[in-house]
C-alpha cells in the first residue's frame, strides 16, 4: 500500500520536532534544570542558610511552664510554640535578646480558622467579615486555651445546631439565658414547658437601643427601626448578621 504524499510530508514533520524536543531535553537543557534530586539539595541549602532556627516545645516549656500547663489541656495542645511565635532559638539561648512575636490582630488566627468546606466537619471556623468584627481574637479567646464560647450544656445537647450558629455569631458571648427563661420543667418534658422567647422590641434595644449603654452592639432607634416588625421577623436571633 503506498501512502499519500501528504501523510509521509506529515510524518516527517512529526519525526523532526519529536527528535528536536527529545535533543533539547537530553542534550540542549542543563541537567540542573531538569534534575529532581539537584532541586531537592538546593532547596535544604537554601532553608538551612536561613536565619531563623527553632527552639523547640522542649526549651519553651523550660521557661513557661504555666503556659505549658494551659496548653497542654486546650485545644492547641498539638501546636508548637513557634508555630504562633515564630523561630525562637535566639530568645532561648538569650532572654533579654528581646520576646518572640505574639499574633493579635485577625489575620493570623483566621488562617486555620477561615471558613473553608474542604475542613473537617466540627473544625472551628468562621466568617472572618461578620465574626465578631474588627475585634481581635485574643479579645474573645485565650490562645494557649481557646475554649470557644459555649451554651450551657443543658441547651447543647438538644440544640446543638443553634450552638454551632451562635458561636460564630456576634451573639456567640451571650449565655442561651440572657434571651431565654427556662423552667426546670423543660428539661424533663421540652415540649409542654418551653422557654420564654424575648416578644417585645424593647427587649432587643436594652443592648441594641440608641440610648443603650452597651457598648459594642450596634444602634438602632428602636421606636423607628422596622416599624410595627418584632426584631427576630428581620434578624434571626442566633446569627443576626444572617439577615436583613
Amino acid at each position: 500500500m503506498r501512502l499519500p504524499e501528504q501523510i509521509k510530508r506529515l510524518g516527517l514533520v512529526i519525526g523532526v520536532l519529536v527528535a528536536a524536543v527529545l535533543v533539547g531535553r537530553f542534550v540542549v537543557i542543563p541537567r540542573s534544570l531538569v534534575a529532581t534530586e539537584l532541586h531537592q539539595a538546593s532547596t535544604v541549602a537554601r532553608e538551612v542558610a536561613k536565619p531563623m532556627k527553632f527552639a523547640g516545645t522542649a526549651a519553651c516549656q523550660d521557661c513557661h511552664d504555666d503556659v505549658a500547663v494551659t496548653k497542654a489541656k486546650g485545644y492547641h495542645k498539638n501546636l508548637a510554640c513557634e508555630g504562633c511565635h515564630g523561630p525562637a532559638a535566639k530568645h532561648a539561648e538569650d532572654p533579654s535578646s528581646g520576646k518572640p512575636p505574639a499574633p493579635r490582630d485577625r489575620k493570623f488566627c483566621p488562617v486555620c480558622h477561615i471558613y473553608d468546606a474542604s475542613r473537617p466537619t466540627g473544625f472551628p471556623q468562621i466568617n472572618l467579615t461578620t465574626h465578631n468584627p474588627l475585634k481581635a481574637c485574643i479579645t474573645c479567646h485565650n490562645p494557649h486555651d481557646p475554649v470557644p464560647p459555649k451554651v450551657p450544656q443543658e441547651c447543647s445537647a438538644c440544640h446543638g445546631q443553634i450552638e454551632r450558629t451562635k458561636a460564630v455569631s456576634s451573639h456567640a458571648l451571650l449565655a442561651c439565658t440572657t434571651c431565654h427563661k427556662v423552667p426546670p420543667l423543660h428539661k424533663t418534658a421540652p415540649r409542654s414547658a418551653l422557654p420564654s422567647k424575648p416578644d417585645t422590641r424593647e427587649f432587643c434595644g436594652g443592648c441594641h437601643g440608641k440610648d443603650s449603654a452597651q457598648k459594642d452592639a450596634p444602634k438602632v432607634d428602636v421606636s423607628a427601626h422596622g416599624g410595627r416588625f418584632q426584631c427576630w421577623q428581620c434578624h434571626y436571633p442566633h446569627l443576626p448578621e444572617g439577615r436583613a
